[in-house]
């Protein structure tokens, strides 16, 4: 098969190769796809470059961890009619910070544990179903993971990224109130057709202020978190007494200093969420939530650019520029 692959950490372009590598088989309770799309997610990029010092997890790594496809074979213990179904993969590439697989979707073939190819949505296309492993997953679990929303206000920060635009989406689903953060009004028409009830520009407006003076002085009961190190004073600042966060990064700073008492004083909860760790009967439900709402057209994955494996250097500097409308994917 045909496929990108790298042997050392560093620079995109200085260490993806492109190259041949044997067919992968399924094994037992393993799926055979034919990867249609790769999403690219930070995580794909950190591990690439050796982010905060981190070592190869195998001699040679062939990347991402999102895609879809159709599975063209099973193995043992997989039923037989999963032959020809379209299907969107996570964690093929193992998880973040941990050892895991060592053959990702960025490859004409990948071989994957069978509950890791999830049916995709008749109304999605495989370009669509890339987006979901990582981004939309991480959206729901940051989302749901302390309970229903219905009736209160959610504070997405980083409203337009690929989590954040999936966390739209699912809070106005589950009947909350959403506010989100932007940084341009092209963001900001982007997140509002995601459901948002209302926006603000983190570039020219007080957020804080903005976010008081929208809640009548009350504040949200939850925020998703794109960058906890940047943000924790603002989310503090505006979260209601004994309300949440739930942070599923914090890249500008990775070791925060946490204020204590700021949060004691409001008695606020603070959820870690790590995508690749969701408990399994929360994926279920949430690749359940994902299947309805695609079914009612009320899913939109966004995608910025769509390149070529031959490119996949270029979309992965992509990726680390930031500031896309959507999700970076490659077609193998």
């Amino acid at each position: 098969m045909h496929c990108a692959f790298y042997t050392r950490t560093g620079v995109a372009p200085e260490v993806l190769e492109l190259g041949e590598r044997a067919d992968p088989r399924p094994g037992a309770g393993e799926v055979l796809v034919h990867v249609r799309a790769s999403g690219i997610n930070p995580a794909d990029v950190k591990r690439r470059a050796g982010w905060l010092g981190a070592a190869m997890s195998h001699e040679l790594v062939i990347p991402h961890c999102d895609g879809a496809g159709e599975i063209l074979a099973v193995g043992d213990g997989v039923e037989k009619t999963r032959v020809g179904e379209r299907v969107w993969l996570w964690n093929a590439q193992g998880g973040y910070g941990t050892a895991g697989r060592a053959f990702g979707t960025a490859a004409e073939l990948v071989a994957l544990p069978s509950e890791q190819a999830v049916r995709l949505a008749d109304e999605l296309s495989f370009e669509e179903g890339a987006c979901l492993g990582v981004p939309a997953m991480t959206a729901y679990r940051a989302v749901f993971a302390d309970g229903p929303v219905s009736g209160q206000t959610v504070l997405v920060n980083g409203a337009a990224g690929a989590v954040g635009h999936f966390a739209v989406q699912l809070a106005s689903a589950g009947g909350a109130r959403v506010i989100g953060t932007v940084s341009n009004e092209v963001a900001a028409a982007h997140v509002r057709s995601a459901g948002a009830d209302a926006t603000v520009d983190r570039k020219r407006e007080d957020v804080a202020a903005r976010v008081m003076e929208l809640t009548g002085g009350q504040g949200v009961d939850r925020v998703i978190e794109v960058d906890f190190g940047a943000n924790h004073a603002l989310d503090i600042a505006v979260l209601k007494v004994n309300g949440t966060i739930a942070s599923y990064s914090s890249t500008s700073q990775p070791q925060p200093v946490f204020p204590y008492y700021a949060f004691a004083n409001k008695g606020a909860n603070l959820r870690v969420v790590q995508g690749f760790a969701i408990p399994g009967e929360d994926r279920l439900r949430g690749e359940a939530m994902l299947a309805e709402l695609a079914a009612k057209g009320r899913l939109k994955a966004a995608i910025a650019q769509t390149f070529p494996l031959a490119e996949i250097a270029a979309a992965h500097l992509a990726v680390e520029r930031g500031g896309n409308l959507g999700n970076i994917i490659v077609i193998p």
